[in-house]
């Protein structure tokens, strides 16, 4: 099935009169916008998924750094229920902590999705069989996009070389790595990497996509659980480098006097075990909660550069909204004129 066979499928709603931007994905996730925000370790509680879902989005609770047991992950969820009637997601990377005791709670609490990032999804997936869960996998790639489909995932979100925090081994950007994963399965795909506004979500849309996870951007909201200093160091960030490569483990962050230090130590042939313990969580903690921005690992995007504000998630979700939709009339304009040509 084509790129192009799928954006008709998929028959996205623009109109303005609409209170909805209709995809696959809004309606397999319950959301009016096809807007989901990204997992980020620490710093996505239940105050800014909440927020996220109320403005129409897709809001996630991280389980890293939040909410690690059974009773810290019931009370961020039940505190997000309070807030919002919406559908909210929880964030689970694999492969660090046993989950099964954490699935259990969501299941018992009838989470709207999960979402899983790294690993291997397939126990999870799994697990949550019939429980009527929604499951987004996220992936670097057509490959990795086939075994979530085959594993039985509802929706691939596809995150390409822009994007902050953990990214795949292949270099693959958003612009190619989403095409190439329409490509490869039939399930709703999400595209993230380097997007921060409208014009972003009209692209990724125009590309075939059925949403966009944002990640970046939503870190600089009032209702993010990051230090201010961290908030302010992404307006208008330009610089971002990738660290990790050396440990196979790839992620994109503010270019501060950190990273700098860590890029050295990796092309220094430092050992595994001395890189491991330079990115421990006490590393991202210290710009997270105590706002050092210039020693401690600040995960970004590339999108970064586009950040000019902090306002909150409601604000920015309908201004990314409003800008979609112009953008996208522009082009259906466009395309006008080429009929009539």
């Amino acid at each position: 099935m084509t790129t192009q066979s799928k954006r008709a499928d998929q028959a996205v709603g623009v109109g303005s009169g609409q209170d909805r931007i209709e995809t696959r994905a809004t309606r397999v996730l319950g959301i009016r916008y096809p807007i989901i925000q990204g997992g980020l370790a620490r710093i996505a509680r239940a105050e800014l998924a909440a927020a996220v879902s109320n403005a129409g989005g897709l809001g996630q609770i991280a389980m890293a750094g939040v909410a690690t047991t059974p009773d810290l992950l019931r009370a961020e969820i039940r505190k997000a229920k309070a807030i919002t009637s919406a559908p909210f997601a929880i964030n689970f990377p694999l492969g660090h902590l046993k989950i099964d005791p954490l699935l259990e709670v969501v299941i018992e609490e009838g989470v709207a999705a999960v979402s899983l990032t790294r690993g291997d999804p397939r126990p999870a997936i799994a697990r949550l069989a019939g429980s009527g869960i929604r499951v987004i996998v996220l992936v670097s790639g057509p490959e990795q996009a086939k075994k979530a489909e085959q594993a039985g995932a509802d929706v691939v979100a596809t995150v390409g070389y822009e994007g902050g925090g953990h990214l795949g081994l292949s270099d693959l950007t958003t612009f190619v790595g989403v095409p190439l994963v329409m490509d490869a399965v039939r399930i709703p795909v999400v595209a993230g990497g380097g997007i921060a506004d409208g014009r972003g979500l009209a692209a990724a849309l125009t590309l075939g996509a059925d949403g966009v996870e944002v990640g970046t951007r939503f870190i600089a909201v009032r209702e993010a659980f990051a230090h201010e200093n961290y908030k302010a160091a992404l307006l208008r960030a330009a610089d971002t480098v990738i660290v990790k490569r050396t440990l196979r483990q790839p992620g994109r962050a503010l270019a501060n006097d950190w990273a700098r230090d860590f890029l050295k130590a990796e092309a220094s042939g430092t050992s595994r075990e001395e890189l491991l313990g330079m990115v421990g969580a006490e590393a991202n903690e210290r710009g997270v909660f105590h706002g050092d921005t210039q020693g401690s690992l600040l995960w970004a995007g590339q999108a970064a550069a586009l950040i000019e504000d902090i306002p909150t998630a409601q604000e920015f979700v309908e201004r990314m909204v409003a800008q979609a939709r112009a953008s996208l009339e522009r082009v259906s304009a466009m395309a006008g004129m080429v009929r009539a040509a």
